[in-house]
């Protein structure tokens, strides 16, 4: 863990350096908790999160995860392996989440693409991509599902790669240099304001990134308004158990991790319904955590009613 000295106040109680956003990739073990956060560390985080009285609002998760990914990227570029103290996986975590998850189908991308593999399941093995089709991967990371799908559409088809994180995007760009994968396009930007027209794309998939998100609700709407009717919206995403308590719900350190943020089953099928979208099936694969599962989520967009 790493070595914490300084303290901050926030809204009246004192705290560690692990709770800044900064610090969050290099802070303690949850077995560490108390060493690494003091008083606050009674029901709260390694992050110092929970249970502290303070209030986190979207902004802040979005900086929190922004900040955990791209010291990922910067640890792999860097010739480090994602799960040292400087990125986002424990071993623990490496057992459920990653490129483990993919089997051979990786075998023949860059390493540098499957060490930064952060996801939950393998998308693109339930996403049924053609030949010619253009799909979106929201969050993508350092690529791995990108370039995938890219092989799998071909050459007359596109993949897009949406990601905020600028570290997390010169990876991949060089990921994709190394795999000589050419109908691929990288976007910056933001999952809740996707940087794409309406009815764009085939097919919308993402590897453990929506419950990141803290406005799913905004997310699963522009993935609907980027899908061309009759698109498919093909994920891996972490499902909360409806008895998950308050305090993991509250946790930055698990939300980074993709646990806290995550939607229940009955949560995600009345987000993805509102959202127009239609033929939703989800579908748990295994579990990663005691209070959640990863699952596989279908849907899909409406095509027009064809009128005589």
């Amino acid at each position: 863990m790493a070595e914490l000295t300084d303290t901050k106040t926030v809204e009246g109680t004192t705290q560690d350096a692990c709770c800044s956003a900064e610090a969050q990739s290099t802070c303690c073990e949850p077995a560490d908790k108390a060493a690494c956060c003091g008083d606050s560390a009674a029901g709260g985080s390694c992050g110092c999160s929970a249970g502290d009285g303070s209030t986190a609002d979207a902004g802040d998760f979005r900086e929190a995860v922004r900040v955990r990914y791209a010291a990922a990227a910067t640890s792999v570029a860097e010739g480090g392996a994602c799960c040292d103290s400087n990125a986002v996986l424990s071993d623990e975590e490496a057992a459920v989440f990653g490129a483990g998850l993919y089997g051979n189908e990786s075998d023949e991308l860059p390493d540098t693409a499957t060490m930064v593999s952060l996801g939950c399941g393998n998308p693109t093995a339930v996403a049924a991509l053609e030949e010619g089709e253009t799909v979106l991967d929201l969050g993508s990371g350092g690529g791995i599902d990108v370039l995938l799908s890219a092989r799998r559409v071909g050459p007359t088809g596109k993949a897009f790669g949406l990601d905020m994180t600028d570290e997390m995007l010169a990876l991949a760009r060089e990921n994709q240099r190394k795999a000589g994968v050419e109908n691929v396009e990288w976007l910056r930007g933001e999952i809740e304001a996707i940087p794409l027209p309406a009815e764009t794309v085939d097919v919308v998939i993402s590897n453990c990134v929506i419950n990141l998100s803290g406005d799913k609700s905004k997310v699963l709407a522009e993935a609907a308004r980027v899908l061309k009717p009759g698109g498919r919206f093909a994920v891996s995403d972490v499902i909360a158990d409806e008895d998950m308590d308050a305090a993991t719900k509250a946790d930055m350190q698990q939300f980074t991790g993709c646990i806290a943020g995550a939607l229940t089953r009955r949560e995600f099928e009345d987000a993805l319904a509102a959202a127009g979208l239609t033929d939703i099936e989800i579908q748990e694969t295994h579990r990663v955590h005691e209070k959640a599962g990863s699952a596989i989520v279908r849907a899909r967009k409406p095509a027009p009613v064809e009128t005589p």
